[in-house]
């Protein structure tokens, strides 16, 4: 495949007379690679330099020739009518034999003959694969439409009047295509094609695909070609399986995919699934990972994904033992760890045996107990059922094992080893530094942020009361250090994703756990999660009225508190503004009325003429944005019902409020101005802030002199001053 990709490099450059000297070099060759051929001419004619090269293909007959292969030979062939430009009347007669032989009983040859142009032989580029196209139009044939149009059923066809009747699947109706207009935009779908099962018989596919799901994907990728994962949702997703099963359809023919070997698998989701020109056994893939691996640690992975998925591939003994070689080597190799050693033996005692050579490797006991830093080793050990076993090693081995375990618990970042080492701490003999360690997560959550909202995690659940702290008191603990470790790790960009986890942790199924934990709680508990609560940024206004409400239920006092407050939320809902930004509402409400509307009623309008509205992504994206219109009017009318512009009268002039020029200084003494308007003036940059902001929330009220306090910042307000 060489001069292949050679050729798609000159292509690449569209020199023309350099794509010609390469040709003639390759046409020189005495051996034929009627493969390689092929994918060139495929290559050439669909680049931009096709008819340039057309001009020049009777040099292609000589090399052509020798091609010995009858089906290879033809597509080649097919591949030369396409490509030529010349219509000379040597290709002419190239063609009309090989049809003529091929299709000598045909009773309609010479009117097809006709049609394609080799009667008169004036233009007859593409006639084999027009004349193959003819040969299979018929009623309740298939073809697919290179224009968009998608897989067509032929309803009827005329040679008479060299015009056929279709109906695609992406065009409304039936439509009626000339013989000549067929021949630049139709290909000839075969009944057992992909395309054509799954428009002209979807409910057997669909039958087919959860059947044997296997050979639906190998039918995909034979007649479509390589796909990604993300390619053949979008070919079969509603289209052959229900939306609402595919998730589920799809994880299980995955897994038997993965398994066959005649499709071979991507090694990430960006890589397409491909079908091999010949079943590859799972020995055969084995054998060849192994040999494109260097590191010892690439080479044990291997090992251990094909004999956990492949395991028949060790019934080989001859291929056991080769790869019970290549540990034993690796063993003693002077660069491997500790941690790759230990591997090695789980791998000894669990698939291969020990008799021979492996009887010199030392137990699993013997190794533990001779290391001299286990806590190194384990942590480097990257499969995690041996991970796993390391620690069971460690367990039954060492008499320290409860301290190390407890530093495990720390450290260890995997769930199900965490569980593990969880379950074996509540032993009796363990549980009281198991307790310890608990009481200074509480006291300490940030110093192991993930360890602590994975336990916090375990006591929420059923049996979350066994564990240590576990009890209601217990709980209410850990959710105080919950809260406070939330608000510390919000000004970590880099702790993003475990902010989002805590998040759902607290809100799931409206705060339930929330519920749980203020139910019987006393009063000045449930004061402090509510002053923890407003410390956190991502919360929500609707957040937190959820959770005082739900304290206010437990302790119906904490209701008068947000009585008094009620006024400053009801007039919350009013939408201060000045005459400015009053009036750029209006003139973009009167901009989306009069005219994104309009237009993007001529948008659907215009998408809806292109034909079947199921698959028009056009009419979709139009309807989409119509919504979004619809969306953005209503919330600017009800926003403009509740908008009053500010005047002098309106404005406080002794305490902070909406209208006013702030000067704050901070702690560290200096000075910062800001601005409070409404949100449709609100500049962060000029430092003019919309009064529903938390900062403005937090200092409007404060006179002159009165201090208060924001994230953790003490501000002072030294002046204030009228906008108007």
């Amino acid at each position: 495949m060489g001069y292949l990709r050679e050729f798609k490099n000159r292509i690449d450059l569209l020199d023309i007379s350099s794509v010609m000297q390469l040709w003639e070099e390759y046409c020189a060759n005495d051996e034929v690679d009627a493969q390689e051929f092929r994918q060139i001419l495929e290559t050439i004619f669909e680049s931009p330099l096709s008819d340039s090269f057309g001009k020049n293909v009777d040099s292609i007959f000589p090399y052509w020739e020798k091609v010995e292969d009858e089906k290879d030979s033809e597509d080649i062939l097919r591949l030369i009518l396409d490509l030529q430009t010349t219509n000379t009347p040597e290709i002419a007669e190239i063609a009309f034999n090989h049809l003529k032989n091929k299709y000598s009983k045909d009773k309609y040859f010479n009117e097809k003959i006709r049609l394609i142009g080799l009667r008169n032989r004036d233009d007859f580029r593409g006639a084999i694969r027009n004349y193959e196209l003819l040969s299979h139009l018929d009623q309740g044939k298939f073809v697919y439409h290179n224009g968009g149009w998608g897989t067509g059923e032929i309803v009827d066809i005329s040679l008479i009047r060299e015009e056929l009747v279709l109906e695609f699947e992406n065009v409304t109706g039936r439509r009626d295509l000339s013989f000549s207009n067929a021949f630049s935009n139709l290909v000839p779908l075969p009944n057992d094609h992909f395309l054509a099962k799954r428009f002209g018989n979807p409910d057997d596919l669909e039958a087919e695909a959860k059947a044997d799901p296997v050979k639906i994907i190998r039918l995909l990728l034979r007649d479509l070609g390589p796909k990604t994962a993300a390619d053949i949702k979008e070919e079969m997703n509603e289209l052959v399986i229900p939306s609402e099963e595919w998730t589920k359809w799809w994880q299980s023919a995955r897994a038997k995919i993965k398994k066959d070997t005649k499709i071979a698998t991507p090694a990430n989701i960006r890589e397409p699934f491909a079908l091999r020109s010949a079943e590859v056994s799972h020995e055969e893939r084995f054998q060849k990972a192994l040999e494109s691996k260097t590191g010892t640690e690439e080479i044990l992975l291997t090992i251990y994904n094909f004999s956990r998925d492949f395991p028949e591939t060790l019934k080989n003994r001859d291929f056991k033992a080769s790869v019970k070689e290549k540990l034993l080597n690796l063993y003693a190799s002077d660069s491997i760890t500790p941690s790759q050693q230990f591997q090695i033996l789980v791998f000894m005692d669990q698939t291969f045996d020990r008799d021979d050579e492996g009887a010199s490797l030392p137990t699993i006991k013997e190794f533990i107990t001779g290391l001299s830093n286990i806590e190194k080793t384990i942590d480097g050990i990257a499969i995690i059922s041996f991970k796993k076993r390391a620690l069971a090693a460690v367990r039954e081995n060492l008499e320290d094992w409860p301290e190390r375990f407890v530093k495990f618990l720390l450290n260890i970042q995997q769930s199900l080893l965490r569980d593990y080492l969880l379950k074996e701490l509540c032993a009796p003999e363990s549980l009281n530094l198991l307790v310890a360690q608990v009481k200074k997560l509480i006291d300490s959550p940030t110093l192991y942020p993930e360890t602590f909202v994975w336990y916090f995690q375990k006591v929420l659940n059923k049996d979350g009361s066994l564990l240590p702290c576990g009890d209601d008191a217990g709980l209410r603990s850990l959710f105080e250090s919950f809260l406070i470790l939330y608000h510390y790790l919000e000004q970590s960009p880099q702790q993003r994703d475990l902010v989002r986890k805590m998040y759902t942790i607290l809100s799931t199924r409206r705060f339930a756990n929330v519920r749980r934990i203020l139910k019987d709680s006393s009063l000045p508990y449930a004061q402090e999660i509510l002053l923890l609560v407003t410390k956190c940024q991502t919360m929500t206004d609707h957040d937190i009225k959820i959770l005082h409400s739900l304290a206010e239920v437990v302790h119906p006092s904490l209701g008068s508190k947000a009585k008094n407050e009620k006024n400053l939320d009801d007039s919350s809902t009013t939408i201060w503004t000045t005459q400015e930004g009053y009036q750029r509402i209006q003139e973009r409400m009167h901009q989306i009325g009069t005219v994104e509307t309009v237009e993007n009623a001529k948008e659907i309008e215009e998408a809806r003429s292109h034909g079947d509205l199921r698959e028009n992504s056009e009419y979709k994206f139009a309807l989409e944005k119509r919504s979004q219109l619809q969306a953005e009017l209503k919330m600017l009318t009800e926003q403009l019902n509740k908008a009053r512009v500010i005047t002098k009268e309106d404005i406080e002039q002794d305490k902070v409020g909406v209208g006013q020029k702030v000067s704050l200084q901070d702690e560290t003494g200096s000075v910062s101005t800001v601005t409070i308007l409404g949100p449709w003036d609100a500049d962060p940059e000029n430092n003019i802030l919309s009064f529903q902001s938390k900062f403005a929330k937090t200092m409007t009220g404060h006179a002159i002199g009165e201090a208060f306090s924001f994230q953790d910042q003490n501000y002072t307000v030294k002046s204030l001053e009228c906008v108007l």
